[in-house]
């Protein structure tokens, strides 16, 4: 997957912008929320309780379609669509891996900021 299905860098440069000298917060913000929001689903790994998953990876989701953070949302509304389904037979291989894309986000978000 190349570089540019992970970010939205037209996003991200329109919200350094618009934002200016707060863009590094925002940054900052997104990546310290991110972090509870994946503790949040990893704390539902084994959880049979679809409604919980579902919410979380939407709230997620938000999160990551407002910044810009284009698979990363992907693999969010999918755990989102299969839960609203109460299909999360296959959760654990999807958190790993929205786990693993938010650590390659985390490296191309720190790149960007250089």
């Amino acid at each position: 997957m190349t570089n540019d299905k992970h970010l939205d860098y037209d996003a991200l440069n329109a919200l350094k912008d618009v934002m200016e000298d707060d863009f590094l917060l925002l940054i900052e913000t997104f990546l310290a929320d991110s972090k509870g929001r994946v503790l949040t689903l990893q704390s539902l790994k084994n959880s049979t309780d679809s409604d919980a998953i579902r919410r979380a990876a939407h709230s997620f989701k938000g999160s990551c379609s407002n910044l810009g953070v284009l698979h990363l949302a992907s693999l969010c509304g999918s755990v989102e669509h299969k839960a609203l389904g109460a299909n999360v037979e296959n959760f654990a291989e999807d958190l790993r891996c929205i786990e693993e894309e938010f650590v390659l986000v985390q490296k191309m978000l720190a790149d960007y900021l250089q």
